[in-house]
């Protein structure tokens, strides 16, 4: 394990990283990992991307990119109905750093220091399907609501990484736009 500081340093210097209040939490993993867990992510990310995404500018054809969006969400639409057969609990909301490095969250009742296991993420309010992503606790300290913990998170397949790095991005831009707009003064 390492110190907090370098873990911070580790997971989230020098690359795009966003705090937000999200359902979360860190679940211990199999002995095995599930080869279908990167492509179900990477799968979850790109649907995600082309659902909340408008057509861009750049894009000579929108008629095409409106066919993608329709074939992005009968693909959620899939995943959302094939979900129902399956009842995750509820994590709670929880403030959450994180960057496609890794994740910082304080656990309530944490696994052992040093464990390797699930960091499980919502992605979007309106999506009750979840992220899973392999990760290794790499630092924590004791805090009055329990231990914050930074998860690093195992190597990635490129394709996935890009796509949580875009998923970053968008959350990262709106922000910035909501802090840009103008709020009336009660």
């Amino acid at each position: 394990m390492t110190t907090p500081a370098a873990a911070a340093e580790l997971l989230f210097g020098d690359t795009l990283a966003c705090e937000e209040l999200r359902p979360a939490t860190f679940l211990p993993r199999p002995q095995r990992a599930d080869p279908v867990l990167a492509a179900s992510g990477e799968a979850l990310l790109r649907t995600l991307a082309v659902v909340e995404d408008g057509p861009r500018p750049e894009e000579p054809d929108a008629g095409d990119h409106a066919l993608h969006r329709i074939e992005a969400k009968l693909d959620l639409l899939t995943a959302l109905v094939a979900g129902l057969c399956r009842h995750d609990d509820d994590d709670p909301v929880r403030a959450l750093q994180w960057s496609a490095r890794g994740a910082c969250l304080v656990l309530a009742d944490p696994p052992p220091a040093g464990s390797n296991g699930l960091f499980r993420v919502r992605p979007a309010d309106w999506l009750p399907s979840a992220l899973l992503l392999p990760a290794t606790e790499i630092a924590r300290e004791a805090t009055d609501g329990g231990v914050r913990s930074w998860l690093r998170f195992d190597a990635l397949p490129a394709a996935l990484e890009a796509a949580l790095e875009r998923h970053l991005f968008r959350i990262h831009r709106r922000a910035i736009a909501e802090s840009r707009r103008p709020h009336p003064e009660i």
